[in-house]
């Protein structure tokens, strides 16, 4: 199984201000925990998109989306997570999912 690499563009005043934490994002972070290949990246981005609607990081989510887009999942595993995460964390942090699933369509 061969994960994807996440690509995450960083401003340069972050990367300037923020070098250690812009090293960690690219290097440890979007290389080394999304390259493992104990999880693929399909399931890694469903469980990061899991996790935010869960804390209600709504931040987050168009870049997570448009990853998960990337790795494969599709609009109908979007829409089937979304009814799954109603139950179990509630339907006010749903929402703020499907919320970004409708605007980024």
């Amino acid at each position: 199984m061969a994960n994807k690499p996440i690509v995450e563009d960083l401003s340069p005043a972050f990367k300037k201000h923020f070098s250690n934490l812009s090293t960690y994002t690219n290097d440890i972070l979007f290389k080394e925990v999304w390259l493992d290949e104990q999880l693929d990246s399909k399931t890694r981005s469903i469980v990061t998109l899991s996790i935010l609607a869960a804390l209600g990081n709504s931040e987050q989510m168009t870049f997570h989306l448009e990853t998960a887009r990337n790795n494969g999942v599709s609009k109908k595993e979007l829409t089937s997570l979304c009814t799954h995460l109603a139950f179990y964390i509630g339907w006010p942090q749903t929402m703020l999912l499907v919320d970004k699933i409708l605007v980024t369509d």
